[in-house]
């Protein structure tokens, strides 16, 4: 994702990130689609997950969203960073972050993006398979492996196992061993439950397959085995949590792992960043078609952004997505259809859904939209990528704003009313101040 550059409102009183959109789209010159992203969610997902499992480091998986102000924001906070490329290697590393909170956890890695990662330090990588031990032995022979076994969640949004992940009982006992012929360095061990699964048991599972393979390592000449990486697959929005998995995580990590110095550490994408993006997109066009078969009338809304952008989320991460109009309306809801703007017909966000009567020139708004969303979206037949507008309460701010990288001259303090001024000798009283800061 490109954006020009990135920036911070932070606001006072009561705010939401509604609220902020029905501001930006009154002031008149908005068309594009847009994200608002609340930095704060971002604060509290990790602060949770923190009182939640803390014996348990997040190591945020790039993936999900290469939004940089997210990244700078998960960086500060203190978070890791799972890498699947070369260029995520870049991003995380451009920001200051050291290699050792890096691990690079794609088990299927092209030769050029091993040689970059021994360029840069980052030493610790996963595999699944002989291949990759032999590319690894030519490549990087210096590297701290961590085997990826499959253990698939019974549901889950996105499998992951049908790609990746070695049989834990009649593979990964092979392939350990064939490391240690080789004179590679196994560390640890890797599980991916699945993307947004829905099964907590999963992971107790993962788990005691780990423990037997740490012991089975051990046996075959791996001592150094410190690392238990138990992935991702945890939920990010709204209306979920982790508190549920979290007891299953801690309870297992204590019975197979409790008095170990094992590090543990996951790779949580969409449970820091679905929920922090809300996006609002403009209805530019509909179409009415016409009653057949006592069927109910049916209304087309056509909208600036769709399936080829912010959208790909609907083909790609199998999201359910819930359309509701901006501003607030008692009209009854009535059968309709949501399109994008692309010539393509495949072009469909919502197929049948229920909404109030809308004119052109209406927004509606979409929540939980950070995961596996920015990072998809192509400008396909010319339509804008959305900008992502970032607020911030005033407080988690005041808290916060010591851990990004910035100094004094990336603020610019304006009322909402008159935007942005030069800096004032003394700070702006007023019921709402508004700050911007570019990350650059």
């Amino acid at each position: 994702m490109i954006v020009e550059e990135e920036r911070i409102r932070v606001l006072e009183g009561e705010w939401s990130p509604l609220s902020v959109a029905r501001e930006i789209v009154a002031e008149g010159v908005q068309e594009d689609p847009f994200y608002v992203m609340d930095v704060g969610e971002v604060v509290a997902r990790y602060n949770q997950w923190r009182e939640l499992m803390p014996r348990v480091e997040p190591f945020y998986a790039v993936k999900c969203n290469d939004d940089k102000l997210l990244v700078t924001t998960l960086a500060a906070l203190g978070t890791g960073f799972d890498c699947a490329s070369k260029a995520e290697i870049e991003l995380v590393t451009s920001i200051g972050v050291r290699p050792e909170r890096i691990i690079f956890a794609n088990p299927a890695k092209m030769a050029s993006h091993i040689k970059f990662a021994a360029r840069v330090g980052v030493d610790t990588m996963t595999f699944d398979s002989e291949t990759e031990l032999m590319k690894i032995k030519q490549l990087m022979p210096h590297a701290q492996l961590v085997i990826r076994i499959r253990c698939d969640a019974a549901s889950a949004q996105c499998p992951l196992g049908i790609k990746f992940g070695c049989d834990p009982v009649t593979e990964a006992p092979r392939l350990l061993k064939l490391a240690a012929v080789l004179g590679l360095d196994v560390i640890g061990v890797s599980f991916h439950v699945g993307s947004g699964a829905s099964e907590t048991g999963v992971y107790l599972r993962a788990i005691q397959y780990s423990r037997a393979l740490f012991t089975l390592a051990a046996s075959v000449g791996h001592s150094r085995m410190t690392l238990l990486d138990i992935g991702g697959g945890f939920p990010g929005g709204r209306d979920t949590s982790i508190r549920e998995v979290s007891a299953v995580i801690n309870s297992a990590l204590e019975t197979y792992f409790g008095g170990s110095n094992v590090r543990v550490i996951a790779e949580p994408g969409r449970y820091f960043a679905a929920a922090a993006y809300t996006l609002a997109a403009l209805v530019h066009a509909k179409r009415e078609l016409p009653v057949k078969d006592d069927c109910e009338a049916h209304m087309m809304y056509f909208m600036n952004d769709g399936v080829y952008g912010s959208f790909n989320c609907v083909l790609y991460d199998h999201q359910q997505v819930v359309a509701q109009p901006l501003m607030p309306t008692s009209a009854k809801p009535q059968p309709c259809s949501v399109w994008g703007p692309t010539c393509d017909g495949l072009d469909c966000v919502l197929p049948n859904t229920m909404l109030p009567p809308l004119e052109t020139g209406a927004w509606l708004v979409f929540r939980d939209m950070g995961a596996y969303t920015l990072p998809v979206a192509s400008p396909f037949n010319g339509f804008p990528l959305p900008r992502v507008r970032a607020v911030v309460d005033r407080r988690v701010w005041a808290s916060i704003k010591h851990l990004w990288p910035l100094t004094e001259s990336h603020f610019v303090v304006g009322s909402r009313m008159t935007g942005p001024q030069s800096p004032p000798a003394r700070a702006v009283e007023a019921p709402r101040v508004f700050v911007e800061c570019a990350l650059k």
